[in-house]
């Protein structure tokens, strides 16, 4: 029965039932007697009550419906609203379900698309670095120690002083290009490439553990590029925010999935806003039909843990 008939048909028998008493028997004396006025009462509360009853359970669907829209978060897929209730109702929760489907899908196909062009990006301009920068400051270094040889001793210290900063210089620009490239990765595998980026983000100030299992199932190109990006991202996060002083990596085999998890001793995330970062992680998550889930860990601090299954995973 469609809601508006079955919203005038509640308030029908209430009206029905109030005329009906004001017909019958039941009379009202002038000035009115108290017992009468507590029989109206009493009769009149019965019927609010009674129709506010049947209105909470013909609307509550709808205030379902409206909760679950609230929190609804496309980064976050969870379960759908149950589809209760009869006509427009069931059919509106149905709509909205059908409508989170199409949403979830659309997003995981730009999100992919967005993905895989700035990999593309990041992968042009790493070349560049390597390629241009890289080596003109190669040449730049050659020239330094050439002119350095052949210059009195105060303008060769001076010199020797210039080529140390090229030479840092030199080894930052080849530090954001492995980062912005993961080669070891294309080269060596996960594995290697873990390893290398936990020895990469450790220092005298922030050590980092690694557990890498070594019968690790294949994951398939996006998958592990996925769990790179995800492992960089949040070694990323602890060093730059959590003022930590210890951090791990581990990598993991589960029954059905491969579990990433980073965990650190620092400030944790505090209801803080999530930011770029960390929901570039949720859609390459979504990406692979994997779960990330970023909250505080068990003995303080943070915890990032991305859940990959790998049964009936398509190589």
């Amino acid at each position: 029965m469609p809601l508006f008939w079955r919203v005038f048909l509640l308030n029908a028998v209430v009206l029905v039932t109030a005329t009906a008493l004001l017909l019958g028997p039941v009379t009202v004396s002038t000035p009115v007697l108290l017992t009468e006025a507590a029989v109206l009462t009493v009769g009149l509360v019965a019927m609010l009550i009674a129709n506010a009853l049947l209105l909470r359970i013909g609307l509550a669907p709808l205030q379902r419906l409206a909760r679950a829209m609230t929190t609804t978060d496309l980064l976050r897929p969870g379960t759908r609203p149950a589809v209760g209730g009869h006509g427009e109702v069931a059919e509106l929760i149905t709509t909205f379900n059908t409508m989170l489907d199409r949403l979830e899908a659309e997003r995981a196909t730009s999100a992919a698309r967005a993905l895989t062009a700035q990999e593309s990006e990041r992968h042009r301009i790493a070349q560049e670095l390597h390629d241009e920068i890289g080596q003109t400051l190669t040449a730049v270094l050659l020239d330094l120690k050439r002119v350095a040889d052949q210059a009195p001793g105060p303008v060769r210290e001076q010199l020797h002083q210039v080529q140390e900063t090229t030479r840092a210089s030199l080894d930052e620009i080849r530090r954001i290009a492995r980062r912005l490239r993961p080669g070891v990765l294309e080269e060596l595998g996960l594995t290697s490439a873990l390893k290398s980026l936990a020895t990469e983000f450790t220092g005298p100030s922030l050590p980092v553990r690694h557990h890498i299992a070594p019968d690790l199932p294949p994951l398939g190109e996006n998958a592990e590029l996925v769990l790179y990006r995800v492992a960089q991202e949040s070694l990323t996060n602890t060093a730059r925010h959590a003022d930590a002083t210890r951090v791990s990596l581990a990598l993991e085999r589960t029954p059905d999935a491969v579990e990433l998890r980073v965990r650190d001793n620092g400030k944790g995330v505090d209801g803080a806003p999530e930011g770029a970062g960390i929901r570039g992680m949720r859609e390459r998550a979504l990406l692979i039909g994997a779960d990330l889930t970023l909250g505080p860990a068990p003995d303080g601090g943070t915890q990032v843990r991305l859940t990959v299954p790998t049964r009936h995973r398509s190589q």
